[in-house]
């Protein structure tokens, strides 16, 4: 496995928990003020790596489709356990993808959030009602080794995006792993 591949792991897994999701956040202020309650923030966020949504078609047909975003951060209210209706959806750069290829990304979500469309929630929130979301909003994160091409495209379409501390890899350890797992399946 890659350098590159272990740290877009290694960021997917390190969202994946709401408390760093909000980390993230930080970044970039203006998301970050739509987080319901800092006093509570782990109740605030659901964050929802490689989501999953039900689409309903207007013949009552249903179908599954996987969200093109890395993650998707979907805002509740603490204290009454319900969506705020704003869903802020995180594109991570993927190795060796270019500017087109994230950038498409986006618009197939914007095309599937045009849908009458609920939420495949995490079992610990399957008690939230989980339908679409009413503002949807878009973060770019690039990392060091991204290409500066992608950084300029997402600044000339005003698109928000924030660079990543890129994780530090012990690749040593890395490959010991991978070697341990190897041994285990072969």
């Amino acid at each position: 496995m890659s350098t590159h591949q272990i740290q877009y792991d290694t960021l997917l897994s390190d969202y994946s928990d709401p408390l760093k999701a909000i980390a993230l956040l930080r970044e970039y202020r203006p998301y970050f003020e739509l987080i319901p309650s800092l006093r509570r923030p782990s109740e605030s966020l659901i964050s929802i790596p490689l989501p999953v949504v039900q689409l309903t078609s207007a013949n009552l047909t249903q179908t599954h489709v996987q969200m093109q975003c890395d993650l998707a951060l979907i805002m509740c209210d603490p204290d009454w356990k319900v969506k705020t209706g704003q869903e802020i959806f995180i594109f991570i750069h993927r190795p060796n993808e270019d500017y087109s290829v994230l950038l498409q990304r986006w618009r197939q979500v914007e095309v599937t959030l045009g849908e009458e469309y609920y939420w495949r929630l995490p079992w610990k929130h399957r008690s939230i009602i989980s339908d679409r979301g009413e503002y949807h909003y878009p973060l770019f994160v690039t990392l060091d080794h991204s290409p500066e091409r992608i950084t300029k495209g997402l600044e000339g379409a005003s698109l928000p995006h924030v660079k990543a501390v890129t994780p530090a890899i012990d690749l040593e350890i890395e490959e010991n792993q991978e070697d341990a797992i190897c041994d285990q399946s072969c």
